[in-house]
């Protein structure tokens, strides 16, 4: 038989705790870690709310032109509000706004490749590489796998900076369709398709809401294209949009713009707050490492 060890064996085993106050000094440290990660999450799902809420007004619902239509009092500053028109032209939309696709807004819409996986020497470098099943969050801050500059050099991956969004064009179960916000360049694998905003005529912001409410949309159009159901970057160019007025889109993302860097913001702070308990927790049951060190007020009273 191959070694193992027997339930007896692991019931004989002998566990050190510390005193029972000390665990509960560990337990109240790292909890506090906890209850900050969560206060960011909730903080997190609330900020994106608004920033959808405000997108759906002003670009579906058109409730600044509704509401002057309806005779109904400014909800907007000022300044705001006076960008929107006062009536609706014959197709519904806001006078002065004008129907397009994603490729009239964009700079660039690509997918990327892979480097060879039977090449150590492609692998494991400094560089980023984003593949389909990682777009499952908001944003996108780290990749679980890093390639090189030969990596890069010797396959058809592609670059996507910093802002774009990034939708699975493939991929098990639900991830076809799901959509991030990268907060940092990177490159893409070949089941990923990047779209770069145009600041001309949108902005990143815009543009990561506007498809990541399409969620149904891109999976209905793979699958009727497409007998594996996936995604092309045709596809995503061909998608109808509304495009507004330069002023517009420029007070959209002045709004909503900071509130997605507050995410991400919270998100990376939340990150490190999790490697700092994972790396505490060992250290303190060890005995390695007490409460007491990590207490500045108790190390005054001792000095």
């Amino acid at each position: 038989m191959a070694p193992y060890l027997s339930l007896r064996d692991q019931l004989s085993l002998s566990i050190s705790f510390p005193p029972l106050p000390e665990q509960r000094a560990i337990a109240a440290t790292l909890g506090a870690l906890d209850d900050k990660i969560e206060l960011n999450r909730k903080m997190n799902v609330t900020l994106e709310a608004m920033a959808r809420a405000l997108f759906r007004d002003w670009f579906v619902d058109f409730g600044p032109t509704r509401a002057k239509m309806e005779g109904r009092a400014p909800y907007l500053s000022a300044d705001l509000w006076s960008l929107f028109p006062d009536r609706m032209d014959d197709e519904g939309k806001p006078e002065g706004w004008k129907w397009g696709t994603i490729a009239n807004c964009t700079r660039s819409i690509f997918s990327g490749g892979t480097p060879q996986t039977t090449k150590p020497s492609f692998w494991g470098g400094h560089i980023p590489w984003l593949s389909s099943g990682e777009t499952r969050n908001l944003v996108v801050l780290e990749t679980e796998r890093t390639i090189t500059e030969e990596g890069v050099k010797s396959s058809s991956t592609r670059f996507a900076p910093k802002g774009s969004t990034v939708i699975a064009s493939a991929g098990q179960g639900n991830t076809r369709g799901q959509t991030s916000l990268l907060s940092r360049d990177m490159y893409i694998n070949q089941s990923v398709i990047a779209a770069v905003a145009d600041e001309q005529i949108t902005s990143a912001t815009l543009l990561f809401l506007d498809l990541s409410r399409r969620y149904e949309e891109l999976r209905q159009i793979s699958d009727s294209n497409s007998s594996r159901g996936s995604l092309t970057t045709k596809m995503v160019a061909a998608l109808k949009t509304l495009i507004a007025p330069k002023q517009i889109v420029a007070a959209f993302e002045g709004i909503a713009g900071p509130i997605m860097d507050r995410i991400v913001q919270n998100e990376r702070e939340s990150r490190t707050l999790a490697q700092t308990r994972d790396l505490l927790l060992p250290r303190l049951m060890s005995g390695e490492l007490r409460v007491a060190d990590l207490d500045p007020s108790e190390q005054e009273t001792a000095a």
